[in-house]
């Protein structure tokens, strides 16, 4: 392992922290509810959906956060605003934490951004994401908002390679006149969460690893990623069973984690159970292995809680 010579930026967003060297804090684990195809979900539009099976599985990703200290996120994806409006009504009565706002529809992101700024969950809300795909009309939205946090969106779909990735963050490389990061600060936006999109696996899926370790090396930004989009995108694993499906979304969290990922977008929350023992063990092996470098992992780390 390694200790980064860049100052490392840690962000805190509704109480949990986000960044720092490898080994000192917990990652920050992200489950999707209301996905798209979500089994609980009745209608995606109306965003009408069984709430007894929902609160099950929040609550499950709240207890295993509390016994491993992995923070946890509830990252709320919606079809409509319809939709969004309940999810959020719902998210208030049973989490106190951080919520991710998203869906595939930029002017629901929008409409989102403000409907959180009018229930007051702003500050404890991140928008998910801003990419070279955010127009001005969605910009704009967010400068309107209250919200401070977002997912900046490294893909670039000119060069996926990471220094295409980098340079869509810096400068905008063929793709935009300006970088993501500076858009973002103009949008208002202060703690900023970098992830580099996720291909399939033989796509360039490994480079998110190599961006992780990048980025915070020459940026010292927290880094992540949902790198259980190339576990579920890959044809031959979907001919598998479920237990070899979960070992490898394990194994490929595991490996965000040791290169240097600081918070993990994994995908439906139901995963929770087998993601969160793979990566709290993860973080107390990292943090070990950075314990002669002057590296002390963080009181509510895994590594006092697990070991």
């Amino acid at each position: 392992m390694f200790r980064f010579k860049h100052e490392q930026s840690i962000v805190n967003v509704g109480g949990v922290k986000f960044g720092g060297q490898p080994g000192e804090l917990p990652t920050v684990l992200c489950g999707t509810i209301f996905y798209q195809g979500h089994r609980i979900v009745q209608d995606e539009l109306l965003g009408i959906f069984d709430r007894l099976a929902a609160e099950r599985l929040v609550s499950c990703q709240a207890e295993l956060s509390e016994e491993t200290g992995n923070p946890a996120i509830l990252h709320l994806y919606a079809r409509t605003i319809e939709a969004a409006e309940r999810y959020l009504a719902f998210a208030d009565d049973v989490w106190d934490g951080p919520l991710i706002i998203d869906s595939a529809d930029p002017s629901v992101r929008a409409a989102s951004a403000q409907l959180v700024s009018e229930i007051g969950y702003a500050d404890k809300s991140i928008y998910n994401s801003i990419s070279v795909a955010t127009g001005e009309a969605e910009a704009q939205a967010i400068r309107d908002s209250e919200m401070d946090s977002a997912i900046i969106l490294a893909y670039n779909p000119s060069d996926s390679s990471v220094d295409g990735s980098l340079q869509v963050l810096e400068t905008g490389g063929s793709v935009k006149e300006k970088g993501l990061i500076s858009l973002a600060n103009d949008a208002g936006m202060i703690n900023l969460l970098i992830d580099p999109g996720i291909v399939p696996l033989g796509s360039g899926a490994g480079s998110a690893l190599r961006f992780s370790v990048v980025v915070k090396a020459r940026l010292g930004l927290p880094t992540g990623s949902g790198i259980h989009n190339a576990v579920s995108a890959w044809p031959w694993l979907r001919k598998t069973d479920k237990a070899t499906k979960r070992c490898c979304d394990a194994a490929a969290s595991a490996l965000q984690l040791g290169a240097a990922g600081d918070f993990l977008l994994y995908g439906p929350i139901e995963s929770a159970k087998f993601i969160f023992p793979a990566a709290a063990m993860a973080d107390i092996m990292i943090a070990e292995a950075v314990s002669d470098l002057d590296i002390e992992p963080a009181l509510e780390h895994p590594f006092h809680r697990l070991v």
